[in-house]
């Protein structure tokens, strides 16, 4: 219940109960969270599909699933988490589970970024190319390109490593939904 760090168990994607750290991170008190879908923490629909696509295939292979990702407060501002999970149930990973979150916050800034912009990033992440991702998203790979360019030119950055590098050299196969100036 006193952790340091953000403790959450979950069933279904449905939060049955949290510890103190996990609830104040996200701005609410730990009454308020049971028995909600946690997509309230998310920043978007979208987002919380994408994640649970993710991690899945993930948990049912290791039973063990990490990242970084931005979440959502309760007042809606946008923040860094490195988020653990653990199966109890690896078959369905997503019946019962328990998951542990950490503010980055202090050492990882949140800068925005436009849903497209994400995703884009996200894809990139997992090594795909300008070609891979437009035919994942069913746009063009000009197009893809395009929002490359214009993340190197909102971090100031040369290339995709130094792209990562920027938003808190974090490691690629980890990185979710993340951001810069607008």
């Amino acid at each position: 219940m006193y952790a340091p760090v953000g403790l959450v168990v979950t069933e279904n994607r449905v939060i049955r109960d949290c510890n103190t750290a996990f609830a104040e991170m996200f701005g609410y008190a730990r009454a308020e969270l049971r028995d909600q879908l946690f997509v309230i923490l998310y920043p978007s629909d979208d987002e919380f599909r994408n994640i649970r696509d993710r991690g899945i295939k993930q948990l049912q292979e290791t039973n063990r699933y990490w990242d970084e990702r931005v979440m959502a407060r309760r007042d809606g501002t946008l923040f860094w988490c490195r988020v653990r999970g653990h199966s109890f149930t690896p078959d369905a990973p997503l019946q019962r589970a328990v998951w542990s979150f950490a503010d980055l916050s202090p050492t990882r800034p949140y800068f925005p970024l436009t849903r497209r912009e994400r995703e884009i990033l996200s894809h990139l992440s997992e090594g795909l190319s300008s070609k891979e991702i437009a035919r994942k998203l069913d746009i063009s790979h000009r197009t893809v390109e395009v929002y490359r360019a214009k993340l190197l030119k909102k971090f100031e950055v040369k290339n995709t490593s130094a792209l990562f590098n920027a938003l808190g050299a974090i490691e690629g196969d980890h990185i979710i939904s993340h951001g810069p100036k607008a």
